[in-house]
């Protein structure tokens, strides 16, 4: 290489490197606290026009506000460090699975037709409806997006739930959701608890505040992460995994998988 060329290379190297550190300067940083949130929220909002965000998502981003409840739930889930009894016990188990039986059967059909389209039987979505909103009874009171938002914030799971704030702003330049949607915790939305980001990968297209909606996405999302038809579910079966991609929590992916066989009767 020629002394001119190696100069370019060097050049062009050193800029490479500016372009990268300068970059990263811009982007949001994430806090600890609520004193950042309004700097990160002006922050975000640029690198979201920048990534084709409309004028109306960018509008839902800049009313969010901090959520001081929902930093409280993300440091407080210790039901997840009980064992699987205590934790049954807590959820209310033995009524999830009651109630459960009951909604198979006058919902005979529905289930049917979710099983043959995509091979999940009904216990292990009734355990997951039952798990998460006690079979629709409750969904959560939070602003979704106001939740969302003070996560992707916070430095705890920034990378994570930054990934599931694009997600909730393209699913409101969609119109799915609004800047008034409510739902848990964490942004959690509809019967079984979709948040925003498999809401767009994996939703079926009917409203998850119903039980058909909800349900069959519910059952997409299992069939997506290799449900197989007829397979067992339990912990060491073929379809464990896909409830594993549920929920981290191994005393959660084993409660539904207990239930689930419980409510089938196997």
């Amino acid at each position: 290489m020629t002394k001119g060329g190696q100069f370019k290379t060097i050049i062009f190297a050193a800029f490479a490197a500016f372009a990268s550190m300068a970059s990263q300067a811009d982007a949001a940083q994430c806090g600890n606290g609520p004193g950042g949130f309004e700097a990160w929220k002006t922050q975000f909002a640029e690198e979201a026009r920048g990534r084709g965000v409309s004028a109306n998502g960018i509008s839902a981003l800049m009313g969010t506000r901090y959520n001081t409840a929902t930093i409280g739930a993300d440091r407080g889930q210790k039901s997840f460090h009980l064992s699987l009894e205590g934790f049954l016990a807590k959820r209310g188990g033995s009524a999830i699975v009651s109630r459960g039986r009951a909604l198979k059967q006058s919902n005979a059909a529905l289930f049917a037709s979710i099983e043959q389209r995509y091979g999940v039987p009904p216990g292990p979505l009734l355990a997951i409806w039952g798990m998460e909103t006690g079979f629709g009874a409750v969904h959560g009171n939070q602003n979704a997006l106001s939740a969302v938002a003070t996560l992707a914030y916070d430095c705890r799971r920034s990378a994570f739930f930054t990934d599931q704030l694009y997600a909730a702003l393209t699913l409101i330049d969609r119109g799915v959701l609004s800047a008034n949607s409510r739902g848990s915790m964490h942004g959690e939305i509809g019967q079984t608890q979709f948040l925003p980001k498999t809401i767009l990968d994996y939703g079926t297209g009917g409203s998850l505040e119903t039980a058909a909606g909800a349900l069959s996405s519910t059952a997409n999302f299992l069939r997506a992460h290799g449900w197989s038809p007829g397979a067992g579910y339990q912990p060491g079966e073929a379809n464990f995994a896909a409830i594993q991609a549920w929920n981290a929590a191994p005393v959660y992916e084993r409660a539904i998988a207990v239930v689930g066989q419980q409510i089938d009767g196997r």
